[in-house]
């Protein structure tokens, strides 16, 4: 028999790059421009001048003196290579942390804790690895507590100053050969138990509260700051000072961006942790609209296979919350997450809850952006959390590694915002390649699209269109660093990062949270 297809003709078009708002009413597509420009697009508090906290070793907290006095002034970019093209546009130098986002700090005044290299050696020489990461971490924390029940003056964001040893010993991955290794309290206790046979069904280590955590120190600083209530910014020595870490041959022990842009990153991610309203916010936004990328990740050392969930909130208005659902049995046979009823139930309950607190009625649209598909039960659940009035979107937003690929004149990347609609429910949407306001594509190959699917709808679906360019806006919202656009939306992007926290048996409690928490 004669077998028929489907044909389908897809439909190229390009979405306009979104516009980003800043002070002063002002707009423009790229972070930078805007705040030199413009200035934050919350500029009432002009001049403020912000507390930091900084622990390190005497030598990293030097480094830190030394780089926040270089950005309160301006920071060049590097003059170009004879192999660099005439302008790079990519790059900007970067103005003064008070003329960019109208905020200052005093270096000599910065809250300072010295924390002993020696100490560190010993600690991330643990033999049991998750004992060192966590009596590493306990480095540094011990200094915070110390400060609270000591001090009455807060900073509003704590900046760890790390050795590099840190990156090398205290992650998960981490391989610790070459390293003279000490017993620790862990491994001294388990030769005690050796000898108390008689009492081997009583005493059970693995239940120990080092297990409890990912072996992995970022992940851990954050959770136990998270119960703390500061934000953080976790930052390395040798990102600060790469000059003072060379090889035999007199090379920086690790290659890092430009001073500038370095300084454009770490100063808008602490402009972010320490003011309540980001720099920038996406411009001409459509009014009540919200959008949740749901996140899971699968509990350590849990016998059960339970998985942890939750909900990242973002609006053009403000800043993003993450809602921490229950844990539970919520991966499948085929490695896809759900959730049941009353936990999908709960999770976007908080979630609506929280907006009409904010703005006195609930959303108008509420887009749920998810890796994979949603079940029935968990879209039921969606549906009862939700008013009549608010029409909930589920749509998938996976990454593709190579099915689709376009070309500019046969060998070019093509335009970023480029999209090939196959039908009113399924596109392709390049969010990375060629920019002319950079002019230039950042990126080591081809751009790969991601795969857009419009799955579900409560009310009316909306337009491919208008999924595809909130999508791309979504893109834009990085407050961790200053760059013109992400990959992927800030809904799917951080979803890993907010899970490592969230998993960490010290975050435990709690049901909502400040985004800028979480990076």
């Amino acid at each position: 028999a004669e077998m028929k297809f489907d044909v389908v003709t897809p439909r190229l078009i390009h979405l306009p790059e979104p516009a980003l708002s800043f002070g002063f009413g002002q707009s423009t597509d790229h972070p930078k421009d805007g705040l030199y420009l413009y200035g934050p697009h919350k500029a009432d508090d002009r001049n403020k001048v912000i507390t930091i906290g900084v622990i390190g070793t005497t030598e990293g907290l030097e480094y830190f003196r030394r780089w926040g006095r270089s950005v309160l002034g301006d920071v060049l970019v590097p003059p170009p290579k004879k192999t660099d093209k005439e302008h790079r546009l990519h790059l900007s130098n970067f103005p003064g942390m008070p003329a960019a986002f109208g905020v200052s700090f005093d270096p000599r005044d910065f809250i300072e804790y010295v924390v002993d290299g020696d100490k560190i050696e010993t600690t991330t020489a643990l033999q049991n690895h998750h004992e060192a990461v966590a009596q590493t971490v306990e480095v540094f924390l011990e200094r915070v507590r110390h400060h609270d029940e000591n001090e009455e003056r807060r900073p509003d964001v704590w900046a760890f100053v790390l050795p590099e040893i840190i990156y090398t010993r205290c992650t998960r991955q981490a391989r610790r050969s070459g390293v003279t290794l000490s017993p620790g309290e862990y491994v001294k206790r388990q030769k005690q138990r050796s000898n108390l046979p008689l009492l081997e069904d009583v005493i059970d280590l693995t239940k120990e509260d080092i297990f409890d955590d990912v072996p992995d120190f970022h992940r851990q600083a954050k959770a136990k700051l998270l119960k703390l209530g500061y934000t953080s910014q976790l930052v390395r020595e040798t990102t600060l000072a790469p000059e003072a870490f060379t090889n035999a041959h007199g090379y920086p022990i690790r290659g890092v961006q430009d001073a500038a842009t370095i300084a454009w990153n770490l100063a808008t991610g602490l402009y972010y942790k320490t003011q309540a309203e980001p720099p920038w916010k996406i411009a001409n936004m459509r009014d009540g609209v919200c959008y949740v990328g749901l996140v899971f990740k699968n509990l350590p050392n849990d016998r059960n296979n339970h998985a942890c969930c939750a909900a990242q909130m973002f609006l053009s208005e403000g800043d993003g919350i993450v809602f921490r659902g229950a844990n539970g049995p919520w991966q499948t046979e085929n490695g896809e997450f759900h959730l049941k009823s009353t936990a999908a139930r709960d999770l976007i309950g908080k979630v609506l809850e929280t907006y009409e607190e904010k703005f006195g009625a609930p959303p108008k649209e509420l887009f749920i952006h998810g890796r994979a598909g949603f079940s029935s039960e968990e879209w039921r659940a969606f549906e009862a959390a939700a008013p009549k009035e608010t029409n909930i979107v589920g749509v998938r937003i996976k990454t593709t590694t190579g099915q689709v690929k376009l070309f500019r004149d046969g060998k070019y990347p093509t335009l970023r915002g480029t999209a090939m609609i196959l039908d009113q429910n399924n596109a392709f949407l390049w969010t990375s390649g060629y920019a002319p306001r950079l002019d230039t594509y950042i990126g080591p190959e081809t751009p790969n699209p991601l795969n857009v699917t419009v799955l579900k709808s409560s009310g009316e679906r909306p337009d491919i269109e208008t999924v595809l360019s909130d999508i791309l806006a979504l893109t834009k919202i990085n407050y961790n660093a200053c760059n013109y656009s992400d990959g992927l939306p800030v809904t799917i992007r951080f979803a890993n990062k907010v899970g490592d926290v969230l998993i960490m048996g010290s975050a435990r409690g709690g049901g909502k949270q400040p985004f800028k928490f979480y990076i």
